[in-house]
């Protein structure tokens, strides 16, 4: 297996990997394994889709629009 160095990181992410690695119950090596292979092999994220839409709103930099149409008239 391949080995991988990773340097000059900021301490702020290297304390975020800790924090995620102990959520989930898994080394700091471990984890760090596990966002690469998500991120990069393209594994479905684990939220739902709801959950997605909610964090969008939330992004900074997004602008979601309303479409102004009325639609149409109908007769019963």
């Amino acid at each position: 297996m391949l080995q991988l160095l990773v340097r000059n990181l900021h301490p702020n992410v290297v304390a975020a990997l800790k924090a995620r690695a102990a959520k989930h119950g898994r080394s700091t090596e471990a984890e760090h394994r596990e966002i690469l292979e998500r991120v990069l092999l393209a594994a479905p994220p684990e939220v739902d889709f709801k959950a997605f839409l909610r964090a969008a709103s939330s992004t900074p930099g997004l602008r979601l629009t309303r479409s102004r149409d009325q639609g149409r008239s109908v007769n019963l």
